[in-house]
């Protein structure tokens, strides 16, 4: 084998080595989804902020939104979704995400949230916003 074709193989195996490191710091970043049911018929507007990277959009029926949390939160970390329609109260919860995990969140056909559908264990991570209407009764 000559220089030049080890040269060529280390590349390949750096290469190949800092993908595989990508691959997995995405992997570990703990990810939140929203899903609002296809039995909706409000247009929700949200913000989903995740500690200050904000978003502010619509959700209609059948849709779906959600964020990527910190691989490594501070202890001031966090993650917040506020949804609201014209005739319906504001609601709000602070989310708080499990690293290597995808956390599913579930709204019904009147925005609140599914507990049916959502794992207890995400409920379980999920906190009423102070002040706001409770978000888990139907």
């Amino acid at each position: 084998m000559s220089a030049s074709e080890k040269k060529l193989y280390l590349r390949w195996w750096i290469t190949g080595f800092v993908c595989v490191l990508i691959a997995c710091w995405y992997l570990a970043l703990p990810r939140v989804v929203i899903y609002y049911s296809d039995d909706g018929s409000k247009e929700f507007k949200y913000v989903f902020n995740t500690q200050h990277s904000i978003f502010r959009r619509d959700l209609m029926p059948g849709e779906t939104t959600g964020d990527a949390g910190h691989i490594f939160p501070d202890k001031d970390f966090f993650m917040m979704f506020d949804w609201w329609a014209d005739t319906t109260p504001p609601r709000c919860i602070y989310i708080t995400p499990k690293r290597w995990r995808t956390m599913d969140i579930y709204l019904n056909g009147s925005g609140k949230i599914d507990i049916t559908k959502t794992d207890p264990d995400v409920i379980a991570r999920l906190k009423q916003c102070p002040g706001q209407p409770d978000p888990f009764r139907p």
